[in-house]
This record gives structure tokens, sequence and C-alpha cells, in this order.
């Protein structure tokens, strides 16, 4: 494939570094534009960066927005169905497929409107209209935020009384704490079972046929306790449009067509004996997702997003077995505390114990003369990822790079991948999911 010029935006927080170095190592010709200031350390040494996104856009054969937050704000959808209108090839939403991600109550209407099960659940915009909700309707619930303050993830709350108890004192304390900033949020009946992220790449037109099946770890602390993070480490795996797919966004095939989206669209789900329940969607590439998937492409990743924005079928190569990647994170995540990320963490030396950088992808990290650092404030330098035909011999693979890395301070989980091989693997193969 010939050299192409790619323009990547973080129109918030940096989070598309990774694909740019990756589509930058291939041959290609890369620009990376970041909004926020504190971000924009991110990725130096190395991407080319750019201060001005709009001048670029001439300049560039593909566009690729990261997220679809500007600032506080949804609204990158919006420009890229803008771009798309002047005959820009862009990976990105439109404003509908923002509000999947923005507003959780139009997205259950969406799934309804087109034959998706879903799970009861209603949203509130006054937090005592939802204390009194659960009150008449005991029963656990999971509480989700909406608009800009669910990307506090630590916010979204599971319930475990069967009376709905807990749930309906952190209702209370959020109303104290975050009445302020929490405009709304969603009360979802809570269902056991298997959780499953069904990701599929759509080209404007139709998805492509492999489709990427993931289990997020979202919790901070190994077993799945501790505070809930945006995400500590993935497993997953690829597949062919199975029941799991036509059930879910097999059925949005031709809503995302009228709307021209490009890009990743995936949807988290609870799955059991009975059926398959969405949760939630991300309508954008997921983080650390991306990164994991990238290292089961076969087909390079700059040749995918360009023949993908083009509304092209990109015929992706993907290694067939397992992968996972872990977050490799410093203090205070996932909190905010400038100090102790001052003290700890700020421009914290990463140390490599072999010339290997195999399965190594950065995150809030920045190249100086060679020697790899911290960047930002997030305190996620890096996502370290393994592949191989079990999950077990993914996981050693991961771990084992992990093991040749050193950060002063650095934790991360050390069970990632460990769901499946324990239980989930065999609960969705009894129950049907993932036969052909």
């Amino acid at each position: 494939m010939r050299t192409r010029k790619f323009l990547f935006v973080s129109l918030d927080a940096a989070l598309i570094g990774d694909v740019a170095w990756q589509v930058h190592s291939e041959g290609h010709e890369v620009r990376y534009y970041i909004e926020a200031e504190s971000d924009r350390e991110i990725a130096d040494g190395f991407v080319p960066k750019t201060d001005d996104w709009r001048a670029d856009v001439d300049w560039a054969d593909v566009i690729v927005f990261d997220d679809i937050w500007v600032g506080s704000d949804i609204g990158t959808g919006e420009l890229a169905q803008k771009l798309r209108e002047r005959g820009k090839a862009v990976v990105g939403g439109t404003p509908n497929t923002d509000r999947l991600e923005a507003d959780r109550g139009y997205a259950m209407e969406v799934l309804e409107a087109h034959g998706v099960n879903t799970i009861e659940h209603r949203v509130f915009r006054d937090f005592d209209d939802g204390i009194q909700f659960v009150q008449q309707r005991p029963a656990p619930y999971v509480i989700k935020p909406l608009g800009e303050v669910q990307n506090v993830k630590r916010l979204l709350y599971v319930g475990s009384e069967r009376d709905g108890s807990d749930v309906v004192d952190v209702l209370g304390a959020y109303k104290k704490a975050w009445g302020h900033r929490m405009k709304g949020f969603q009360l979802q009946r809570k269902v056991e079972g298997v959780e499953i992220a069904i990701c599929g790449f759509f080209n404007g037109e139709e998805f492509i046929d492999e489709v990427n099946f993931n289990f997020e770890h979202k919790r901070l602390f190994p077993g799945n306790i501790g505070p809930s993070t945006g995400e500590m480490g993935t497993a997953m795996f690829w597949a062919n449009q199975n029941r799991l797919f036509r059930e879910t966004l097999g059925r949005l095939e031709d809503w995302l067509a009228e709307e021209g989206y490009v890009g990743s669209i995936d949807l988290n789900c609870i799955v059991n004996e009975s059926g398959i329940y969405p949760l939630e969607f991300t309508p954008r590439f997921g983080y650390p997702t991306i990164a994991i998937q990238e290292e089961g492409f076969e087909t390079p990743t700059g040749e995918f997003f360009y023949e993908l924005a083009r509304g092209n079928d990109p015929e992706l190569a993907v290694h067939h077995g397992f992968q996972i990647g872990v977050r490799i994170v410093l203090p205070p995540f996932p909190f905010d505390d400038g100090k102790t990320y001052d003290e700890n963490s700020r421009n914290a030396a990463v140390v490599f114990g072999t010339d290997s950088r195999d399965g190594v992808h950065i995150e809030d990290a920045k190249n100086v003369d060679g020697q790899w650092r911290a960047a930002g404030e997030s305190g996620m330098p890096l996502v370290v990822t393994g592949k191989g035909e079990t999950m077990q011999q993914a996981r050693r693979q991961c771990y084992d790079r992990i093991d040749d890395i050193v950060i002063p301070n650095r934790y991360y989980r050390d069970d990632i991948g460990e769901r499946w091989t324990e239980a989930d693997g065999d609960r969705l193969l009894a129950w049907g999911y993932l036969g052909p």
C-alpha cells in the first residue's frame, strides 16, 4: 500500500496516540492534534503533532476522531458528519451515534426499535424520584450516570442488596456530593450472567466480517474488587457474525448505514441461559481495547482504517486465538490528586529489560531522546498485550512481557483473562452462544 496521510484528532483527552504511532511506524504520514493542554505532551517523540487540525483537513487522506467528546460536550459526530459531506474520508460517528453513549435512555430506545431485548431500565433527572422508585420496587439495580459525568467511572454503582437498600443509600450520597454535576442517571435492573462486549467495525454501509468479542475488567484490584476504573485490562477473541452478533449489533446494521457511521462500535451485554441483555454502547474506539485489537490485526493498521473510512471492505485478517491486554498504571490512578502524581509519577521513566518492544503500546507516554516517560496527568503510561492459541498462552506471553518492564510505583491487575478459563468460556459454550 502506498503512503497515505492520516490526521488524528483528540478534542478532549488524548486517547488515540498508540494507533497514530502504529500507523506512523508503518510508513504513513501522520499528524496528531490534542486539544487538552494538560495532555499535549502525550505521544511526543512517537508521532508528529499539529497545532491546528482544521488547517490540516485538506492535507489528510483520512481523518480519525478518537472519542465522542469535545471538552465536556458531545460533538465529534457532528464534526465527522460535516467533513464527510465535504467528501472527506473520516473514521467517526454522527450526532445520533454519539447519543448512544451520552444518553442511555435513547440507546435503549434504539435497541428496542430494532427488536433487541433490553433489561428493565428507567432514566431519572431527580435523585428523590429515583430513590422513591427503588423503594417502591425493591430489587438490585445498577446506577449509571448520564452525560459528561459518566466519565467519572467510580460513579457507576452495581447494587448487591436484594431490597435495593444499598442503591438508595448511594443515590442519597450522590445527591449531596454530585447533585451539581450529575444531571441525570439511569437505573437498570441487575442481571446475573457473563458480561461480554460485541464489537464490530462499520464502513458506513455494513459491518466487516470479523467481529471482536471482549471481556472488560473495570475494577482496580484482582478479584474484581475496589473502585471502578475506566479499564484495567481486557481479554478477547475474534469470530464470525455468530448468534451474539446477529441478535445485537447485527440488527442495527441498516440504522448505522442510514447514519453513515464509520469506525468501531461496541455493545456491552450480560448473557445468560435466558438471553442476551445489552448494557451500554461505546460508539467509538474503546481504550485500551483498540490497542489489544491492533495487536491482533494481521492486516496493517493504516491499510485497514484507510479502506474502512472509504467505505470499502478492508478484508481484515486477524489472529484467531485469544488476546489479552493489561493496563500499567501509576499513583494516584484512578483518582485525581495532583500532589500525589507530582511526587510519585510525573515523568516516571520506563525501563525495558530487553530490546524488544513487542506487545508494548503507549497510552500516556512520551519519548524524550530515546527514553520513554510517563506523560500527561492520568497515570496510564502503557498497555501490554499478549496472544496465543489458548487464553493461558496469551496470559503467559503478556505477563512475561510485563516482567521485562520497570516503572517505579507501577501497579496492574495480574488476573486478566482468568474469568474465561475459570467459568465464562464454558458457560457461553454451554448456553449455545459460541457455535458457528
